[in-house]
């Protein structure tokens, strides 16, 4: 009797261990599977920034987003692979509906949404990266890595100005 009252404690530790080891990765995986989704959208946001835009700073912003972006999101995919999880490989459905509305727009009007939805994603952006920072895994070290680039991205996006 003692010896399975033993081994069931031993698996019931076993397990418990089992679960907290998964759940300590998963703020790891949800991490870059928001930042993912972000390069993605960020990428063909910043392409659309340059079709639809009418200032040369935002066209010049959205060529920097596309590149900035693109090399983040092959850091980012490498980390996810070294965590072995699935990434996305693509935007999701709310950044797909924003770019929708967007595409519909040019001009002026455009700038304006443009560069006003850039600062409030780069801001959400940048305290979700230091949050992640924090992580000691390859998420975390991913995340220290952009913080610099995005918040110079917030700066510029602040500075633009609708039609000049």
């Amino acid at each position: 009797m003692n010896r399975i009252i033993l081994w069931l404690g031993t698996a019931t530790l076993m397990a418990i261990s089992i679960a907290s080891a998964s759940a300590k990765d998963k703020p790891s995986e949800a991490f870059l599977k928001k930042a993912i989704e972000g390069n993605f959208a960020e990428v063909i946001m910043g392409d659309l920034a340059q079709k639809n835009g009418q200032s040369d700073g935002v066209k010049s912003y959205g060529k920097m987003l596309s590149t900035d972006h693109a090399a983040a999101n092959q850091k980012a995919l490498d980390a996810a692979k070294d965590l072995g999880m699935n990434p996305p490989t693509g935007p999701n459905a709310k950044q797909k509906a924003d770019f929708d509305k967007m595409s519909k727009m040019s001009g002026v009007g455009f700038d304006k949404m443009f560069a006003t939805h850039m600062v409030a994603d780069h801001q959400k952006d940048i305290a979700e990266y230091k949050k992640a920072s924090k992580i000691k895994d390859a998420a975390g070290e991913y995340a220290s890595g952009q913080i610099d680039t995005l918040q110079k991205h917030l700066e510029t996006a602040k500075s633009l100005k609708p039609g000049k």
